[in-house]
C-alpha cells in the first residue's frame, strides 16, 4: 500500500502529497479545459449539459484538454462530441485562469466547417444544442460565469481581428467560489 505524507520536497516551496517508500511526488496541477465560441450567421452554438455539474443548464462546446493532443484539437474534438459539429477555428478568443477551481480555460472563436448549412446534433453530453441570436441566449440557464465571460469576449471581436485573449473580468474576486462553481474541479 502506498504510504503518502504531507511536506515540502527539497528544492520545492510548495507542501506536496509524497511517498514516504520511494519518494514520489504527486503534483496537482491545474486541469486545462478547452473550447469554443461557435457561431454562424450572428448566432451561438450553446449545448444543455446532460451531465453534472450543472446539468439542464447551457454551456458552450468545450471540455477538459487530452494528453497527446493540442489546445485547438481538443476544442474541436469537445465540439463534435458535445454537438456533433465540424467547427474551423479563427484564433483564440480568451484564456481564463481560475485558480478557485483549478482551472485553465483556452476558448477559441470559431464558426462551422466546410458547409453553408452547419450540422450540429446533441451529442452523449448533451441534451440538446441549438443555434441562438445574441437576444435570445438564456442567460439565466447558463451553468457557469466562464460562458457568460467568454459570450461578452465574442461579442467584444464581433466582426473584427482577434488581437491578445480575453481575460477574467476585473469584478471576479480570485479564490471567492460563484454559486455556480464547486471546489471540485469543473468543466464549461
Amino acid at each position: 500500500m502506498i504510504d503518502f505524507v504531507r511536506q515540502i520536497p527539497q528544492g520545492d516551496t510548495h507542501e506536496r502529497s509524497v511517498c514516504a517508500t520511494c519518494g514520489f511526488i504527486d503534483y496537482q496541477n491545474p486541469k486545462i479545459v478547452v473550447g469554443s465560441v461557435v457561431s454562424h450567421g450572428g448566432r451561438i452554438l450553446l449545448c444543455r449539459r446532460a451531465i453534472e455539474p450543472r446539468r439542464g443548464f447551457w454551456t458552450l462546446p468545450a471540455g477538459y484538454l487530452e494528453l497527446g493532443e493540442t489546445a485547438e484539437e481538443g476544442a474541436r474534438r469537445e465540439a463534435l462530441e458535445e454537438a456533433e459539429a465540424t467547427i474551423a477555428i479563427d484564433g483564440l478568443l480568451a484564456v481564463f485562469s481560475i485558480s478557485r477551481i483549478g482551472q485553465i480555460q483556452l476558448i477559441f472563436r470559431a464558426g462551422f466547417a466546410g458547409t453553408t448549412e452547419p450540422h450540429f446534433a446533441a451529442g452523449p453530453e448533451s441534451l440538446e444544442v441549438a443555434l441562438f441570436d445574441w437576444d435570445a441566449i438564456p442567460r439565466d440557464e447558463i451553468a457557469f460565469p466562464s460562458v457568460h465571460w467568454a459570450l461578452a469576449a465574442w461579442l467584444g471581436a464581433a466582426g473584427r481581428p482577434l488581437g491578445l485573449p480575453v481575460g477574467i473580468p476585473a469584478s471576479d474576486v480570485p479564490g471567492a467560489v460563484s454559486p455556480h462553481e464547486s471546489i471540485e474541479v469543473v468543466g464549461l
